[in-house]
């Protein structure tokens, strides 16, 4: 699965046929039309409360697949910079799928990056970290 470049579309679709639950279902639950639907297969954008619906009908959390893309791709931050506290909740980057630990475990086995490099870039844990190598390695 392509986690930097996440076309939502078919990855519904997919999870559709997986699950082969009937697009007229799909339809009456999302309140659209046939053709509506389809417009969804192909687009690689979707609205946030459509996607949450879907997100329940197909047991599915989709969400996840771009919390997954923040984890590997968000900039770095810059710890030094005064950023207003927020009275939004802040998250920790540790939703770690099978993808992050392949890719991460990759990014080190290639030399693309240290551990430690990793550790700072990723805000993994040092103990999380020598587990997976130890586990997967």
């Amino acid at each position: 699965m392509n986690i930097k470049n996440i076309h939502i579309g078919s990855l519904i679709k997919q999870r559709i046929i997986d699950l082969d639950i009937d697009k007229h279902r799909v339809c009456s639950f999302l309140n659209i039309s046939e053709s509506e639907l389809e417009m969804v297969f192909i687009t690689d954008k979707i609205d946030s409360d459509r996607l949450l619906k879907l997100s329940k009908l197909l047991k599915y959390d989709f969400f996840r697949l771009y919390s997954q893309h923040l984890i590997l791709y968000s900039p770095e931050c810059n710890q030094k910079t005064n950023i207003k506290k927020s009275t939004l909740p802040i998250f920790r980057k540790n939703i770690y799928s099978k993808e992050i630990i392949d890719f991460i475990l990759k990014k080190i086995a290639s030399g693309h990056m240290t551990k430690i490099e990793v550790i700072n870039r990723y805000n993994i844990p040092k103990t999380t970290l020598y587990k997976w190598i130890e586990k997967y390695s």
